[in-house]
């Protein structure tokens, strides 16, 4: 592969992607704040239009969730961007981003931006807006100095993979149906570039106790404390962890009560879990079940549960251990060390792999401190990560029987 020129021209940009980053992160796309991610959908689509493809955005349908009232209610997600180019070629590859982020509008990182020598301070810096800037540079980069080859690909942007993805799921797993491979910009595992391997699954539940309120001096005998049956609950979920290698279960939010004069008659917890393999989802509900069950016994109460898992592990075998292979390999030629480890965190790479599409899923750039006020990027990383993308797409657009889907 002949990449001197290409590459020469993207060490060139690194100081203009430095910018876009900056730019990009300026605007809030937290994943509920559906005015900034319009404004940041507008914005990928303007800046996506030089690659002079086809393009079109899909509204998603809204998801559901548990309200603090204890009532389900339907929440408005942002949209999904898709674009694509040579969708008749015989190699077609998914490229895969969002646009979503975890700093709500008024989080005080939002306005905290920090550039200092080969790094960026910023919300969404690294996961995923220089991973969108990645995905950017390089396709531009193929099609300027590889129009001619036969390599389809299609670009997939979306605005809930935060929360779940719940609602672009269903369109991952429908376009991933259609291509050989998938190249994901999630960040990488560290600062020298380490990829995702094996990947745990994940699921979402929430709990909610029913008591009944009474007034806490007079009637605190009538009283149902809807909190205090909760509080026992959670910690029988919580002794769960340990019992099962490779799963962990993590009650992240509770909610309940109001005046402390008041018995509590509502309390909800919502609850993520984290499994190894699909032979743990049913162990995992099993046991939840049976803590509910106990605690239904309790006069007075009514306690509900529910919740599903919504993407399952990621295996590193058959064809995604080709497509490690081949980035290993693709490395060595460009003068890059590529290596991978497990990860217990979950991305859209684990719905692509649910549908048969070999992936890999971590070709963001290097930084750290991700989902906190501390993120940053390595800005050394744009150039690098965009010079593998590059490279990769051009060893697939040669075809690689051993990654060739057998059949659409």
């Amino acid at each position: 592969m002949d990449l001197t020129a290409c590459f020469k021209e993207i060490e060139g940009e690194k100081e203009r992607m430095t910018e876009r980053v900056i730019e990009w992160s300026h605007i809030n796309s937290h994943s509920f704040n559906l005015s900034g991610l319009q404004r940041m959908a507008s914005t990928l689509t303007q800046a996506f239009s030089a690659l002079d493809c086809e393009h079109e955005t899909i509204l998603l349908s809204p998801m559901d969730e548990i309200d603090h009232t204890g009532v389900a209610k339907k929440i408005e997600l942002g949209p999904l961007l898709r674009f694509w180019k040579r969708g008749e070629a015989p190699f077609k590859v998914l490229l895969v981003g969002h646009m979503d982020t975890v700093f709500g509008i008024e989080h005080p990182f939002q306005q905290a931006m920090r550039l200092s020598a080969n790094r960026v301070n910023g919300p969404g810096v690294a996961d995923m807006k220089g991973g969108l800037c990645v995905l950017l540079e390089a396709l531009k980069q193929f099609e300027k100095y590889y129009p001619d080859a036969a390599l389809g690909w299609e670009v997939l942007i979306n605005s809930d993979e935060e929360i779940g993805s719940l609602g672009s799921a269903p369109y991952l797993r429908e376009r991933a149906l259609v291509h050989d491979v998938g190249l994901l910009f999630e960040p990488a595992m560290d600062e020298i570039g380490t990829l995702a391997g094996i990947r745990k699954g994940s699921g979402r539940f929430v709990v909610i106790v029913h008591g009944h309120a009474a007034h806490a001096g007079r009637d605190f005998e009538e009283g149902r404390n809807a909190i205090v049956l909760l509080s026992a609950v959670i910690m029988e979920i919580h002794a769960l962890n340990g019992q099962r290698q490779g799963v962990t279960i993590n009650v992240g939010q509770i909610e309940g009560g109001g005046s402390v004069n008041v018995v509590p008659a509502l309390a909800i917890c919502r609850i993520d879990v984290r499994i190894q393999s699909e032979t743990d989802v049913a162990w995992v509900k099993e046991s939840i079940e049976k803590i509910v069950i106990k605690a239904n016994q309790s006069a007075g109460f009514l306690v509900e549960y529910q919740g599903h898992f919504n993407r399952k592990p990621k295996a590193l075998t058959g064809k995604t251990q080709a497509l490690y292979d081949l980035a290993y390999a693709v490395g060595q030629e460009i003068g890059q060390t590529i290596a991978w480890k497990p990860s217990g965190g979950c991305c859209d790479g684990n719905n692509l792999a649910d549908a048969g599409l070999p992936n890999i899923d971590t070709l963001g750039v290097s930084g750290g401190k991700i989902h906190s006020d501390a993120e940053y990027v390595l800005t050394d990383s744009l150039v690098e990560r965009t010079k593998l993308t590059v490279a990769l797409l051009l060893k697939l657009s040669q075809g690689l029987p051993i990654l060739k889907r057998t059949s659409f």
